[in-house]
């Protein structure tokens, strides 16, 4: 038997599964995938607070970020730029094969190619079936850490509930010669949200979108656009996509049961990005976890630790995040267009990148700022935000 099972074999579950294995317990990691790695609908920027915590190696970093340029609506840019490297952008597939690379060298075993088909909770411990390749077998572990992404599914038949929002992304690598800083676009391309081009090893740039529904239609709408426009060789680009909760899960533990990353909903509801929260939650996880093994614990009240440190650490952060974004989906494109011209006039854009506060990694900090501006505040206050389960 296991001491504990871990479902999904990304960034966040190979952080828990390394670190568990490291103290001494016997770990197991399903991927579904015959390989860690390979292409996603992530973007992979991190901020620098994640590379230096996690002492994220230069291997694995394509480059460093430190100017973008917003586009409104309408067509008017608003340029950010700071001396230091703000962000960088990862090579995803590098950097989740080190991360189980790591897991597996303090002891970690993975199975590549095993599919979860049913998961349970008993009294003594948690049996999972798998499908590997076609052939059905058990698997018997003390707990189970539920790391494989976006998967509602699985999740409500935990009994974890459902995610109450979310949102869908969509990615395409593409060439752009001529990019060398992250662009960011509000408007039709991407109702409600936004659209990125991000430069990653010259040519080749990522370009994507997150919307409510339909993102592989808007993203080949704008990709002809920008082909069009020049800014990218036209080209049949593969799309991946990606689901993207808005808001976390009301319950991300149980009996012999946690939930992190994707998986639980810790994923910054401005931006979309989960790296940075989800392995902060596994660090979590992994201190809870480790005690609650060693002291054959693993009740739902023990296990609630988890939950009420995650939450301490995050919760107001994605509670901040979740509020702007609906505040943001409220804003047609003449508005979205008013506020960038008002940042901007009014050197907003300059102050707030002077200030030591505002960080890439917690968006919170920027919101707050941005309220205590009157252009700001005035902008916002005839919004009415749209409704969504809250």
């Amino acid at each position: 038997m296991y001491d504990a099972i871990i479902v999904g074999g990304g960034p966040a579950g190979s952080r828990v599964a390394g670190r568990l294995a490291e103290k001494g317990h016997k770990i197991l990691v399903l991927e579904k995938r015959e390989e860690v790695g390979g292409k996603t609908a992530c973007t992979g920027i991190v901020g620098m607070e994640c590379v230096e915590t996690f002492e994220i190696p230069d291997s694995v970093i394509l480059r460093e970020v430190n100017s973008a340029t917003l586009f409104s609506p309408s067509g008017n840019t608003l340029h950010l730029y700071r001396r230091e490297p703000q962000a960088v952008v990862l090579d995803r597939a590098a950097f989740d094969s080190r991360m189980a690379e790591n897991a597996r060298e303090a002891g970690a075993e993975y199975s590549f190619g095993s599919h979860v088909t049913n998961l349970s909770i008993e009294n003594d411990g948690v049996r999972v079936a798998i499908d590997r390749r076609g052939k059905i077998q058990g698997i018997t572990g003390r707990v189970a850490v539920i790391a494989c992404g976006f998967n509602p599914g699985l999740l409500v038949k935990l009994g974890l509930g459902a995610f109450k929002d979310h949102a869908i992304g969509a990615q395409g690598e593409v060439e752009a010669p001529h990019l060398d800083e992250v662009e960011v676009y509000f408007g039709d391309m991407a109702p409600g949200f936004f659209a990125w081009l991000v430069p990653a090893t010259p040519p080749l740039a990522m370009a994507g979108l997150i919307t409510r529904e339909n993102p592989g239609l808007y993203l080949k709408k704008w990709l002809a656009e920008l082909a069009s426009a020049g800014k990218i060789t036209p080209a049949n680009v593969p799309i991946r996509y990606g689901g993207i909760p808005l808001k976390p899960l009301s319950r991300t533990c149980g009996e012999r049961l946690v939930a992190i990353g994707d998986a639980a909903g810790q994923v910054k509801p401005t931006s979309g990005g989960g790296i940075y929260y989800g392995l902060l939650s596994a660090d979590i996880a992994v201190a809870v976890l480790n005690g609650a093994l060693e002291d054959d614990d693993l009740s739902a009240r023990r296990l609630a630790r988890y939950e009420r440190a995650w939450r301490k650490k995050l919760g107001s952060e994605l509670r901040t995040g979740y509020w702007a974004r609906r505040l943001f989906e409220g804003l047609s494109n003449r508005q979205i267009d008013r506020l960038l011209e008002r940042v901007k006039s009014a050197g907003i854009d300059e102050a707030l990148l002077k200030a030591k506060d505002v960080s890439f990694d917690w968006h919170g900090r920027t919101i707050m700022q941005l309220l205590k501006y009157q252009a700001v505040a005035k902008t916002i206050s005839r919004i009415k935000l749209p409704f969504y389960n809250t």
